[in-house]
């Protein structure tokens, strides 16, 4: 199966207009979105305990989606109960299970060393997408996906790579390496959910993850873990259950069912970018050469990714 042949599904979700029938708006700001969502994630470990934000994260991001989605979910209940297994392995695998070990994670990492490890997320896509249904990858596109990732590694080391080979690494490392790999498997496997307008599905994905969640959570909880609940606290749980969270997975999921797994999943390579703008725009941080640098390889490589055959 071509890899074109993925986003064969979009024009089952449900015909949203404006920026919802723009693959690449959708990733862009997807992972804008995400930008914070790993320093919201490093800022509140030791406040607020990662399994019980991942059950608030979704909890309050189903009750903000529902009522956009209920006129819709009459609609696509069939699809939902004829398609339930896809849907129940989408929902754990993305929502459920993705969203608690990111947050586990981050108690042990920091947030830089978790842009180093999902700056392979798009290696893996491409892998999975090839493992799982045989997806061809043309070689403009591979070109893509290793000049953005240069450009990510360049940020990452600062132009040094002394900087990059000191790294320290731990556990929480490869809690987030495991993560970004199962990642990948979820976004090539976006293709198998029935078709249904995306609310539906981003309300049935949180209302499971919340479900299956919640148990861990409350063992964390009884186990003596307490919720520190301050200013910071309540920004960082509103963010991730609602920018980082819901909107961020909508866009994701409507981008991945257009262009596919292996295309979009270069547009996570963006990620650096915006939080050095942010860093620099917000916080008063100077940028470096090798920032502007960095842009550049993972925009070219951004073109190169999602360039159609041909041109």
């Amino acid at each position: 199966m071509a890899i074109d042949s993925q986003a064969g599904g979009a024009a089952h979700s449900g015909g949203s207009a404006g920026i919802f029938n723009n693959p690449y708006v959708l990733l862009a700001l997807a992972g804008l979105l995400w930008s914070g969502n790993h320093i919201a994630g490093r800022a509140v470990a030791g406040h607020v305990p990662p399994l019980f934000l991942s059950a608030l994260r979704w909890a309050i991001g189903a009750a903000v989606i529902y009522p956009f989605a209920r006129p819709h979910l009459a609609n696509d209940w069939r699809a939902i109960r004829a398609g339930w297994k896809p849907i129940l392995f989408l929902t754990l695998s993305g929502g459920a299970v993705f969203s608690a070990l990111q947050y586990v994670g981050l108690q042990w990492t920091t947030a830089l060393n978790v842009s180093v490890f999902n700056s392979f997320s798009p290696v893996m896509m491409v892998a999975a997408g090839a493992a799982i249904f045989g997806d061809r990858l043309r070689a403009v596109q591979v070109a893509g996906i290793l000049t953005s990732l240069g450009g990510v590694l360049l940020i990452v080391a600062q132009g040094d790579l002394a900087t990059l080979m000191a790294m320290q690494f731990n556990q929480g490392d490869l809690v987030i390496l495991f993560n970004m790999g199962l990642w990948a498997v979820y976004s090539a496997c976006l293709r198998t959910r029935p078709p249904m307008h995306w609310t539906s599905f981003t309300v049935v994905l949180a209302t499971v993850a919340c479900i299956v969640t919640i148990p861990f959570a409350a063992l964390e909880l009884a186990a003596g873990r307490t919720v520190e609940i301050t200013p910071l606290t309540i920004a960082a749980v509103a963010y991730v259950s609602t920018l980082s969270g819901i909107l961020a997975f909508a866009f994701w999921n409507r981008g991945i069912e257009m262009i596919g797994s292996s295309r979009g999943g270069v547009f996570l390579h963006l990620i650096p970018i915006y939080g050095a703008l942010l860093a620099t725009s917000l916080l008063g941080e100077r940028l470096h050469l090798f920032h502007v640098f960095g842009f550049v390889l993972i925009l070219c490589g951004v073109y190169l990714a999602v360039r159609k055959p041909g041109k």
